[in-house]
Protein backbone atom coordinates (compact mmCIF):
# COMPACT_ATOMS: atom_id res chain seq x y z
CA UNK A 1 0.00 0.00 0.00
CA UNK A 2 2.87 2.40 0.74
CA UNK A 3 4.20 1.88 -2.78
CA UNK A 4 1.15 3.53 -4.36
CA UNK A 5 2.28 7.17 -3.82
CA UNK A 6 5.79 6.29 -5.04
CA UNK A 7 4.46 4.64 -8.20
CA UNK A 8 2.14 7.59 -8.84
CA UNK A 9 4.99 10.06 -8.36
CA UNK A 10 7.16 8.13 -10.81
CA UNK A 11 4.33 7.99 -13.34
CA UNK A 12 3.67 11.72 -12.99
CA UNK A 13 7.37 12.40 -13.38
CA UNK A 14 7.51 10.40 -16.64
CA UNK A 15 4.40 12.13 -18.00
CA UNK A 16 5.80 15.54 -17.13
CA UNK A 17 9.21 14.66 -18.55
CA UNK A 18 7.57 13.86 -21.87
CA UNK A 19 5.75 17.21 -21.87
CA UNK A 20 8.36 19.49 -20.36
CA UNK A 21 11.87 20.50 -21.34
CA UNK A 22 13.29 19.03 -18.14
CA UNK A 23 11.83 16.35 -15.87
CA UNK A 24 10.22 17.54 -12.69
CA UNK A 25 12.05 17.02 -9.42
CA UNK A 26 10.73 15.42 -6.29
CA UNK A 27 10.99 17.76 -3.32
CA UNK A 28 10.90 16.22 0.15
CA UNK A 29 10.58 18.18 3.38
CA UNK A 30 11.37 15.83 6.24
CA UNK A 31 10.48 18.47 8.86
CA UNK A 32 7.37 19.46 6.90
CA UNK A 33 6.44 15.78 6.50
CA UNK A 34 5.50 16.06 2.83
CA UNK A 35 6.75 15.46 -0.66
CA UNK A 36 5.75 16.98 -3.97
CA UNK A 37 6.90 17.17 -7.58
CA UNK A 38 8.00 20.59 -8.87
CA UNK A 39 9.25 21.83 -12.24
CA UNK A 40 12.56 22.91 -10.69
CA UNK A 41 14.49 23.35 -7.47
CA UNK A 42 12.36 24.65 -4.61
CA UNK A 43 13.90 27.36 -2.44
CA UNK A 44 13.07 27.68 1.25
CA UNK A 45 11.87 30.82 2.95
CA UNK A 46 11.01 31.07 6.65
CA UNK A 47 8.95 33.96 7.99
CA UNK A 48 8.52 34.62 11.67
CA UNK A 49 4.95 35.72 12.29
CA UNK A 50 3.75 37.40 15.48
CA UNK A 51 0.11 36.82 16.43
CA UNK A 52 -2.15 37.18 19.44
CA UNK A 53 -1.75 33.48 20.22
CA UNK A 54 2.03 33.39 19.83
CA UNK A 55 4.93 33.61 17.41
CA UNK A 56 5.16 31.12 14.55
CA UNK A 57 7.64 30.05 11.94
CA UNK A 58 5.88 29.95 8.57
CA UNK A 59 7.83 27.71 6.17
CA UNK A 60 7.49 28.19 2.41
CA UNK A 61 9.06 26.30 -0.47
CA UNK A 62 8.88 28.11 -3.79
CA UNK A 63 9.73 27.50 -7.41
CA UNK A 64 9.44 30.52 -9.69
CA UNK A 65 9.44 29.88 -13.44
CA UNK A 66 11.67 32.22 -15.43
CA UNK A 67 10.19 31.40 -18.85
CA UNK A 68 8.15 34.25 -20.38
CA UNK A 69 5.59 31.84 -21.80
CA UNK A 70 5.34 29.59 -18.71
CA UNK A 71 1.92 28.14 -18.01
CA UNK A 72 2.38 28.94 -14.31
CA UNK A 73 4.70 31.49 -12.74
CA UNK A 74 5.00 30.34 -9.12
CA UNK A 75 4.61 26.97 -7.40
CA UNK A 76 4.50 27.11 -3.62
CA UNK A 77 4.02 24.84 -0.61
CA UNK A 78 3.78 26.33 2.88
CA UNK A 79 3.11 25.04 6.34
CA UNK A 80 2.82 26.31 9.89
CA UNK A 81 2.33 24.52 13.20
CA UNK A 82 -0.17 26.03 15.62
CA UNK A 83 0.25 25.65 19.39
CA UNK A 84 -1.71 23.07 21.33
CA UNK A 85 -5.24 24.05 22.33
CA UNK A 86 -5.60 26.62 19.52
CA UNK A 87 -6.74 24.74 16.42
CA UNK A 88 -6.81 21.10 15.43
CA UNK A 89 -8.21 19.20 12.46
CA UNK A 90 -10.63 17.41 14.82
CA UNK A 91 -12.31 20.69 15.84
CA UNK A 92 -14.92 20.99 13.09
CA UNK A 93 -16.31 24.40 14.10
CA UNK A 94 -12.90 26.01 14.55
CA UNK A 95 -11.59 24.53 11.32
CA UNK A 96 -14.62 25.82 9.38
CA UNK A 97 -14.10 29.31 10.80
CA UNK A 98 -10.34 29.08 10.21
CA UNK A 99 -10.74 28.20 6.52
CA UNK A 100 -13.35 30.92 6.02
CA UNK A 101 -11.00 33.48 7.52
CA UNK A 102 -8.04 32.17 5.50
CA UNK A 103 -9.92 32.45 2.21
CA UNK A 104 -11.15 35.96 3.06
CA UNK A 105 -7.60 37.04 3.96
CA UNK A 106 -6.25 35.63 0.68
CA UNK A 107 -8.84 37.63 -1.29
CA UNK A 108 -8.11 40.85 0.59
CA UNK A 109 -4.32 40.48 0.43
CA UNK A 110 -4.33 40.81 -3.37
CA UNK A 111 -7.53 42.89 -3.70
CA UNK A 112 -8.97 40.05 -5.71
CA UNK A 113 -12.23 38.29 -6.46
CA UNK A 114 -13.12 34.78 -5.36
CA UNK A 115 -13.90 32.59 -8.39
CA UNK A 116 -14.81 29.48 -6.40
CA UNK A 117 -14.24 27.67 -3.10
CA UNK A 118 -15.10 24.14 -2.07
CA UNK A 119 -14.47 21.57 0.65
CA UNK A 120 -11.91 18.86 -0.02
CA UNK A 121 -10.09 16.26 2.05
CA UNK A 122 -6.60 14.80 2.18
CA UNK A 123 -6.95 11.32 3.62
CA UNK A 124 -9.38 12.12 6.46
CA UNK A 125 -8.12 15.66 7.06
CA UNK A 126 -10.31 18.66 6.23
CA UNK A 127 -9.31 21.03 3.48
CA UNK A 128 -10.43 23.65 1.01
CA UNK A 129 -9.70 24.53 -2.57
CA UNK A 130 -10.22 28.03 -3.92
CA UNK A 131 -9.22 30.36 -6.70
CA UNK A 132 -8.76 34.12 -6.52
CA UNK A 133 -8.42 36.32 -9.58
CA UNK A 134 -6.53 39.58 -9.06
CA UNK A 135 -4.56 42.29 -10.87
CA UNK A 136 -7.71 43.46 -12.72
CA UNK A 137 -8.48 39.87 -13.68
CA UNK A 138 -5.11 39.28 -15.34
CA UNK A 139 -3.63 36.96 -12.69
CA UNK A 140 -4.88 34.08 -10.58
CA UNK A 141 -3.93 32.15 -7.45
CA UNK A 142 -5.25 28.62 -7.04
CA UNK A 143 -4.91 27.18 -3.56
CA UNK A 144 -5.42 23.83 -1.86
CA UNK A 145 -5.13 23.89 1.92
CA UNK A 146 -5.40 21.23 4.61
CA UNK A 147 -5.42 21.10 8.40
CA UNK A 148 -3.51 18.01 9.52
CA UNK A 149 -3.64 17.88 13.30
CA UNK A 150 -2.22 21.27 14.35
CA UNK A 151 -0.33 21.74 11.08
CA UNK A 152 -1.75 23.89 8.29
CA UNK A 153 -0.56 23.14 4.73
CA UNK A 154 -1.13 25.44 1.79
CA UNK A 155 -0.27 24.47 -1.80
CA UNK A 156 -0.52 27.26 -4.41
CA UNK A 157 0.00 27.96 -8.08
CA UNK A 158 0.15 31.55 -9.27
CA UNK A 159 -0.09 32.51 -12.92
CA UNK A 160 -1.72 34.45 -15.68
CA UNK A 161 -5.49 34.05 -15.84
CA UNK A 162 -5.35 33.41 -19.59
CA UNK A 163 -3.33 30.25 -18.90
CA UNK A 164 -4.98 29.29 -15.60
CA UNK A 165 -6.69 26.14 -16.86
CA UNK A 166 -3.78 23.78 -17.41
CA UNK A 167 -2.91 20.22 -16.50
CA UNK A 168 0.52 21.19 -15.16
CA UNK A 169 -0.90 22.89 -12.07
CA UNK A 170 -3.17 19.92 -11.40
CA UNK A 171 -0.19 17.58 -11.58
CA UNK A 172 1.62 19.78 -9.03
CA UNK A 173 -1.36 19.71 -6.66
CA UNK A 174 -1.97 16.00 -7.14
CA UNK A 175 1.65 15.08 -6.42
CA UNK A 176 1.44 16.39 -2.82
CA UNK A 177 1.71 13.54 -0.28
CA UNK A 178 2.14 13.42 3.46
CA UNK A 179 5.06 11.36 4.75
CA UNK A 180 5.73 9.99 8.19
Amino acid sequence: MKLYPTILLLLLSFVLAAQEKEPWKEFISVDGKFRILAPGEMSEKVNEIETEIGDFNYFSYIYQDSEDDAENLVYKVSYVDYPEHTIHSDSIEFVEEFFHSTIETSIQSVHGNLRYADEIHLLNYPGRIWRVDYNKGQATIKTKAFMVGRRFYQIQVIGRRAKSLNRVQDLFFDSFYLIE
